[in-house]
Formats: structure tokens, sequence, C-alpha cells
């Protein structure tokens, strides 16, 4: 039964993924919204274009500070090289201390990882399956090779209020640059899931710039930001921005009684 309830999520979160990939630039200009003033403050005259993005944000960020602790299926793509890997984790997030729990769906099945801050010497836990659990848990910098191996972000990074701090980042970075366009699109999906999206993107490349378009999704009924896209630039004219990262958060559960014991290897549910 858990066998066949952890390949349900794996189909359906996979599905998710597909639907957001399919939904391009060309579905998305259908749903523009009217006015930007139907997301965020009206533009002043002289205010650059993304002023009114980075407020909107931050109000987002406030909404995720209201949450203490939440659970989700977490789906990332991420690009490495010319490879786009594709990973299904089932999360626990803590706020206060800053705390992870993981379990792999797919790849790496079974995988289990923790990190709380402040403790275990300020690394993470981890631990395989099958053949690899013989070498027992692992005690892992964060931000060192072997925990960073396939990901583009520490586990210190994780988490929605951390997503939109990188976006927040990134956008005040790009005020230097006064070409960046935005779109707003009020009737988006993540499934059936509806959402708001603020695009922003650069029309060229130019020294500086990490991405050529960010995409952030905003669950119309929580309020959260439930998905991030980041696109590099066409390696060609007219050809579709490549996928560099893609992160969604779905069958999320707020304020759900995380205690310490969720983000300890001696966890009885737990195969420390």
């Amino acid at each position: 039964m858990r066998l066949m309830q952890t390949l349900h999520c794996w189909r359906v979160c996979a599905g998710l993924l597909t639907v957001g990939l399919i939904s391009s630039s060309a579905q998305l200009e259908a749903q523009e919204f009217s006015t930007a003033a139907q997301v965020v403050t009206a533009n002043a005259p002289v205010e650059h274009s993304l002023q009114p993005v980075i407020r909107y944000a931050r109000g987002i960020r406030d909404k995720v500070d209201d949450i203490r602790d939440y659970t989700a299926v977490f789906a990332k793509l991420e690009r490495h090289g010319n490879d786009l890997e594709k990973t299904i984790i089932n999360i626990k997030f803590r706020t206060e201390p800053f705390s992870v729990y993981m379990k792999f769906v797919k790849p790496h099945k079974g995988r289990e990882v923790i990190y709380v801050d402040g403790k275990n010497g300020g690394n993470l836990l981890a631990h395989e399956t099958g053949f690899k659990s013989l070498a027992g848990t692992l005690s892992l910098n964060p931000t060192g090779s072997r925990a960073m191996k396939g990901n583009r972000h520490p586990i210190t990074e994780f988490g929605m209020g951390k997503m939109v701090d990188i976006l927040i980042d990134i956008w005040e970075a790009d005020l230097k640059h006064d070409d960046v366009r935005v779109r707003y699109f009020p009737n988006a999906k993540i499934g059936t899931r509806e959402c708001k999206v603020i695009q922003t993107w650069h029309p060229e490349p130019k020294p500086g710039i990490q991405f050529h378009m960010t995409r952030l999704f905003i669950d119309n009924q929580t309020k959260l930001p439930i998905r991030v896209q980041q696109l590099g630039f066409p390696t060609e004219k007219g050809g579709e921005p490549p996928i560099i990262e893609d992160y969604t958060y779905t069958q999320i559960r707020t304020n759900v009684g995380l205690r310490n014991i969720d983000f300890d290897t001696r966890n009885p549910k737990y195969d420390y």
C-alpha cells in the first residue's frame, strides 16, 4: 500500500510539472492581467518597472512569515550541464529553528535528509537505502561538494520563504537595468490550483544577468508562493528559453504542529 501511495504521488507531481512546462510563454500571454494594478501598487511615473514587483514579493514574504511550519510535496527540475534532472521529495519544514526533513520519492527513493540550524555541528544528516545504507548516517557540510551534488542550492536556502528571498535579491540587482520587462497573469494554473503569475525578463543577455526570464506563481487561495521558474536565454534566435530551475510546492499543509522529533534521526517513523 505504501509503495502504491508513493507511486501515485510521483505520477501526480510529475503531471503537475508537465502541465507547467506546457504552459509556455504563448499560453501565459493569453492570460495577461488587464492592468498591473490588479496585483501590485500602480506604477509611479518615475519608478523602475521592478519596484512594484519587489513590493508585492515582500508582501508575499510576509505571508510566509505567518506560517510556523508546513508539510508538502516538493518537485524540482534543475539543469546540470546539458541534463535536466527531475526530483520529487516529501518534506517537513519549520521556521524556528530553521528545520528541514526530506524523504525522497524519486530518484533515490527512501533517502532521508535532516537539517536543523544550530544543531549537529551545523551539518545535515543523510542516509541512503539499499547497499548504500551500509555507510550509515552521513554528517555533511550543507554547502560542501558532497551535499551539493545534484543541487543548485544548499538546504540552508530551502523553503518557500527563502525561495522568495532569492527572487527579491535578483530583482533588486536588476534595478540597474532599465530594460527589464514585467507582465502579470491572473489565471494561470498548476494542476487544478488557480494562480497569479509575475513574469519578468531581459530582452537580451548582459554581464551580470543570471536568467532570461523569471516567473513567480502565487496561489490565489492561500496567497503563498508555490512555484518559481528560472529560464535561460535561447541558444538560437526564436528558440525556446531553456529551463534552468523550476521549483514547485504542492499538497501544502500549514501550521500542523511539527515538533523536534520530526527533525530528529531518533524518530521511530524514520529509517535512520
